[in-house]
């Protein structure tokens, strides 16, 4: 009764650690906090790669791609936040957001688990940001 029901994915925990990796570099105020945070998660993805030996090119394909989205996705909505307009736009963002799905999802038909089938299709006007999987 007491174990939990709901762990995150081994693809959610790369993903919360390529956004807490950004963190500890660009809000270096809380460098240590994030840095145990990053300690937590390579414990919990190194249980999740205990149970499974699959790692191959894709896996790391995918991780490479959701890495750089997340970068993507930080530094747009940085300036957004902050007011630059120029070159900012959130409809991309949230294109960007449905690779990040995709790239998730391309680590889980590997080592297998959820996957998320909510998987928003970019703009026209953003093609060139589509990952030749």
């Amino acid at each position: 009764m007491n174990s939990r029901k709901y762990l995150p994915t081994l693809s959610e925990l790369i993903d919360r650690l390529s956004i807490v990796q950004l963190k500890e570099v660009f809000i270096p105020e809380h460098k240590a906090e994030y840095a145990q945070e990053i300690a937590d998660i390579c414990h919990d993805i190194n249980i999740c790669l205990s149970q499974s030996d699959v790692i191959n090119a894709e896996i790391i394909r995918a991780i490479v791609v959701l890495s750089q989205m997340n970068l993507h996705i930080w530094h747009n909505e940085s300036n957004y936040r902050k007011g630059v307009k120029d070159g900012n736009n959130l409809e991309l963002t949230h294109g960007i957001n449905g690779i990040r799905n995709i790239a998730k999802n391309k680590i889980q038909e590997v080592v297998g688990g959820r996957k998320d089938y909510k998987i928003d299709c970019l703009a026209a006007e953003f093609k060139d940001w589509e990952v030749s999987w």
